[in-house]
């Protein structure tokens, strides 16, 4: 991935677009922290949050627009020469000891950051293309969060190095810490001057649309731009499911410098700032994972685990006392993060026509920073009525519960599957090979060898289709799994309705879905390869798709589940298996031959 041209200087311009807006928004806060206390704190500290927000709102269908229908790698230059100039009025702000005028340049680079968005993120699609869209996601979450945790670090350090001890008012701490804002001003130019060699991915045909501002006004294009998101409902649905996570995420680090300064007494800002920032360190490992275990295809599976993992750890913050302790579920906090973000905004972007991505995206902030800003003004009424900030922990976890039960609701078997490949990567390393030879719109016809009971999660783990498979009847009858078996659209066979089994089978094929078959009826007790049997053959073969013959490699006999166990063999040791996907051949082909293909394929790849 880091060989695609572009990729290293798109990712440094995106550390340090996020270092530099969070630099500013940092010096504020502490500002803000240590002039005041109490609801004033919280109140104002909602407020920053709100200016920051609020563009994102204001600008849905004008970020939209440019994004789609400018070359993205421009938006993204004109953008960044934008800070340079916003950062200039704000050094001169911190000079004169101008805070209002600080203040509200905070919208206004939030501004440059609302335009700059769609096309940002859009870009990753551009660039990195399909294959690797989740381990871009993961590289710029990434990567952002690792500029957030360095500008939460390095400017809270600097603020406490330069804070004037004794300062009464917003400006003498401003005037002290006014070197800071040349800082700012140099991560603009440089983000400027890379920005210029980004790489154009654009289509050469420019989308030949006209912006007019009374339809803007009017909403018509509000309007227009939500109906062209709900139109996928799974697009609509994970950005509602990232609004609601990126408000639990908001209120609790709203609330948390002044419970840790009421609750805990903690006044220091690099211990307040530093436990946050750990949740950035979180994020970063989170989003590796992500992007790992996405490997093949968006796992969105994963998101389910990350939502009711931080809803578990939100309901748990008000129990700890220890400053640790809380500094380690922040941390778990964005490791769980990342697997909601990365899964979530690549599946976004996949989904989202190329025509219309920047659209798409710009409603992802919209939508994200419409529930935001909710949950910051009811933090902020919280604040004005003086009510205990673990209330608002408490609401939190519930309405993190909402979260875990709508993506669950809709991702339950992606969350099995996730679950399942976790749990086998932990004991096993699998090697896929061949991959690029399952057509991605055609019917597919899965015939493995059978090796282990573990057959069914290795052909099933690297692909995003799920395999309908065909399983013995007792075993599709099993308390319990019969329910996992029925949802996971199993096809039941036994020899008294073997012909209705197949007749399913086929029905699946017209639909286009994958159908897997082991064919040699029973899991192999000497390691070879026995006798296939026909059944499949009365699968009628008018339907539009291929058979793809597979071998899974002798890696297995050295795991508890085959039944042939190679001498010497350790299951201490991570075991490696090899799986090959044959080359696609007709749907007409014999059993016999499948057998010799496959017979062909093991004495290629393993026997020396």
């Amino acid at each position: 991935m880091f060989k695609i041209a572009g990729a290293i200087n798109y990712l440094i311009v995106v550390f340090l677009n996020a270092f530099t807006d969070l630099g500013h928004k940092i010096i504020i806060q502490n500002t803000i922290f240590k002039v005041y206390d109490g609801s004033q704190q919280i109140v104002l500290t909602a407020i920053v949050n709100a200016l920051i927000l609020l563009p994102f709102i204001l600008l849905f269908s004008p970020s939209g627009f440019l994004a789609d229908k400018f070359a993205k790698h421009k938006i993204m230059q004109y953008s960044a020469l934008f800070a340079v100039f916003i950062t200039l009025g704000i050094t001169y702000a911190y000079y004169h000891g101008e805070f209002l005028l600080a203040f509200a340049l905070t919208f206004i680079l939030a501004l440059q950051s609302a335009l700059y968005g769609p096309a940002k993120y859009g870009y990753i699609k551009e660039l990195f293309g399909h294959k690797y869209i989740s381990a871009g996601n993961g590289a710029v979450q990434a990567v952002t969060t690792v500029a957030i945790l360095g500008g939460i670090i390095f400017y809270t350090v600097l603020f406490e190095m330069l804070y004037p001890q004794g300062a009464v008012n917003e400006a003498e701490i401003l005037e002290a810490i006014a070197p800071l804002g040349w800082l700012l001003v140099g991560g603009s130019l440089i983000e400027y001057l890379l920005a210029l060699r980004l790489p154009d991915k654009s289509s050469s045909i420019t989308a030949q649309k006209v912006f007019k501002l009374k339809r803007y006004l009017s909403g018509f294009y509000l309007k227009k731009n939500l109906k062209t998101v709900t139109r996928k409902r799974e697009i609509f649905d994970d950005i509602m499911a990232l609004g609601i996570f990126w408000s639990i995420s908001q209120v609790v680090l709203a609330v948390f410098g002044e419970y840790a300064k009421s609750k805990l007494g903690v006044t220091n800002t690099i211990y307040v700032q530093g436990v946050m920032a750990l949740a950035g360190i979180g994020i970063v490992i989170g989003s590796i994972l992500a992007a790992k275990l996405s490997r093949n295809y968006v796992n969105v599976g994963l998101s389910g685990f990350g939502a009711l993992g931080i809803t578990l750890i939100v309901f748990s913050i008000p129990f700890v006392e220890s400053m640790s302790l809380i500094a380690l579920l922040f941390t778990l906090f964005g490791v769980l993060s990342g697997f909601i973000l990365v899964p979530l905004n690549s599946r976004i972007q996949e989904l989202a026509s190329n025509v219309h991505l920047g659209t798409v995206i710009a409603a992802n902030n919209f939508i994200q920073n419409i529930f935001m800003f909710f949950f910051l003004m009811l933090t902020t009424l919280f604040a004005y009525y003086g009510m205990d900030a673990e209330i608002l922990f408490y609401c939190m976890g519930i309405l993190g519960l909402y979260l875990s039960f709508l993506l669950f609701k809709r991702y339950y078997v992606d969350i099995f599957w996730a679950f399942v490949g976790m749990l086998a990567t932990l004991r096993y390393r699998f090697n896929y090979h061949g991959l690029e030879n399952i057509p991605q719109n055609r019917a597919v016809l899965l015939l493995s060898n059978h090796v282990s009971w573990l057959d069914w999660v290795i052909l099933q783990l690297p692909l995003s289709r799920k395999i309908n498979y065909m399983i013995d009847k007792e075993i599709y009858n099993w308390p319990v799994a019969h329910f996992f078996f029925e949802k996971g659209e199993t096809i039941p066979l036994s020899p008294r309705a073997f012909k209705d089994a197949f007749r399913e089978a086929h029905a699946r094929l017209l639909k286009r879905r994958i159908v897997g078959i082991f064919p040699e009826g029973a899991i192999s007790k000497d390691g070879k390869v026995a006798a296939f049997h026909r059944g499949y053959e009365l699968i009628k073969p008018d339907y539009d798709g291929v058979i793809i013959p597979v071998y899974i490699g002798s890696g297995i006999f050295k795991t508890l589940f085959a039944r042939h166990k190679e001498r010497g063999a350790s299951w201490l040791r991570r075991t490696e298996i090899e799986v090959y996907f044959g080359e696609p051949v007709s749907k007409e082909t014999k059993a016999k031959e499948i057998q010799e293909i496959i017979e062909n394929m093991r004495r290629r790849y393993e026997v020396k």
